[in-house]
């Protein structure tokens, strides 16, 4: 099976961690609209499943449409059957990536020390996830970056904001993932919208 190009996107990830099956298409439209194409809905939202596959039948190719906190192999079944291509985790565990890429799908592996990220890209992840970033800093990602493989895409998650975000990218990180600075449960799709231009201005800042 074959993964999919995530460099052909906005090396952001949106998170849309407690949206519900009827609101996730709204969501969805505002933040294609804004230009973030890579959108993780997690297992710990309402009916995630209902809403994966919502998102990507509205999408319609659109977007790249993902489950995040996946934590076993049932999920990572789940998440295949609908044709989904990207899947990210809070951890790192080997068998469950292994699973995760047979089943066709690109891992994006949560880690936080050096023998957690070698045993993620041993195991075949495609993308590091360093989670809680805002906890560890930029400082600690520039340590981590210089005994990584350089061709390792890493990316920031946990407490990144429109004002942080050019650290982690200047201090290595190919990409991040927005949590909750982008989104809420229960907020409007303008407001996704408007939080997502924020992030895009801050990436695109040189």
């Amino acid at each position: 099976m074959t993964t999919m190009d995530w460099k052909a996107h906005l090396p952001l990830i949106a998170i849309l961690r407690g949206v519900t099956p009827d609101e996730v298409e709204a969501h969805v439209d505002a933040l294609i609209a804004a230009g973030i194409t890579l959108i993780e809905i997690p297992t710990n939202s309402p009916h995630w499943l209902r809403s994966v596959e919502r998102a990507q039948g509205h999408a319609r190719g659109r977007a790249i449409i993902g489950a995040g906190t996946v934590l076993n192999a049932a999920d990572v079944d789940a998440l295949a059957t609908t044709g989904a291509k990207l899947m990210v985790t809070p951890n790192t565990d080997p068998p469950l990536i292994r699973h995760a890429v047979a089943a066709g799908l690109t891992v994006a592996a949560g880690f936080l020390t050096p023998s957690e990220a070698f045993a993620a890209l041993g195991a075949g992840a495609q993308i590091l996830k360093l989670f809680p970033a805002a906890n560890m800093g930029s400082a600690y990602v520039r340590a981590i970056k210089a005994v990584l493989p350089s061709t390792t895409p890493l990316f920031a998650v946990g407490g990144v904001t429109p004002e942080n975000l050019r650290d982690f990218l200047g201090a290595g990180c190919s990409g991040a993932g927005l949590g909750g600075d982008l989104y809420k449960p229960g907020q409007l799709s303008t407001a996704t919208r408007s939080r997502a231009e924020a992030f895009i201005r801050s990436y695109g800042k040189k």
